[in-house]
């Protein structure tokens, strides 16, 4: 804990674990430890969505002392091994892997998805046409619902908690500038934003886009932090994690 009771959360997305990185990511673990109270992971824990990273991701992580929090991304989903994945990292002590679920730690409320794409504002995609366009759309409608009940549960069983949530996909528009406006669609979508801005929430951390920008708002009112291990490289993290303190 820092001064006046705040707690130091650092974050960061897209770290892709490969079979080739044991032993990689101790001084990194190491590192943060020393520096924030609780670590959040926006998804993309592994690089292939390959048990056999995970494993070596929990290997890396005996050098992390402080609580983990994370979601799954599109990575750890490739191989159809992400229940699988969730299992073997959470089955390190004091890691939570959310799905739509909330946990709390030091005072604050954890609320997290993976999230999925549709697009943002003017431009989200409706529920029309084609059935796999429906589809995907309604996979972005359920992970927003999915987002909503994580942080209604954090208000019905914890009066006035301030609220953190993480998924891998942004909810804004703003943090995914840079990448090719073409593929917008499949970055995230304005869903997301929705129960994010309804429910309070003080800050939103999110990955995925790795061209993206470090930092936006929804209406002014919600910070959403894009903490893609690229953009806090390209941002000047020498240490690629950022620290929220609250």
């Amino acid at each position: 804990m820092t001064g006046e009771n705040k707690t130091r959360v650092a974050a960061i997305a897209d770290i892709h674990i490969a079979e080739t990185d044991k032993g990689k990511w101790v001084e990194f673990f190491t590192d943060v430890s020393k520096n924030a109270d609780v670590l959040v992971i926006c998804g993309d824990l592994t690089d292939t969505g390959d048990e056999s990273e995970a494993h070596i991701l929990v290997d890396e992580l005996k050098s992390c002392s402080i609580p983990v929090v994370g979601v799954l991304g599109n990575h750890d989903h490739e191989k159809n091994r992400h229940k699988l994945i969730r299992q073997i990292v959470q089955n390190h002590p004091n890691v939570h892997i959310l799905d739509g679920e909330a946990v709390v730690i030091a005072g604050i409320g954890f609320a997290g998805v993976k999230g999925f794409g549709g697009g943002f504002d003017n431009h989200m995609l409706s529920m029309f046409g084609e059935g796999a366009m429906k589809a995907f759309v309604q996979e972005a409608v359920e992970e927003a619902l999915h987002l909503d009940r994580a942080l209604a549960r954090l208000d019905q069983d914890h009066n006035n908690i301030k609220k953190i949530a993480l998924m891998h996909y942004s909810p804004i528009k703003e943090t995914v500038l840079g990448e090719p406006e073409q593929i917008f669609p499949f970055l995230g979508s304005s869903r997301l934003a929705e129960p994010l801005l309804r429910r309070n929430v003080e800050v939103a951390f999110h990955g995925h886009a790795h061209i993206g920008v470090l930092e936006g708002s929804i209406a002014g009112k919600v910070k959403v932090f894009n903490v893609a291990k690229h953009v806090l490289k390209k941002s000047g993290y020498a240490r690629p994690y950022f620290i929220y303190e609250i």
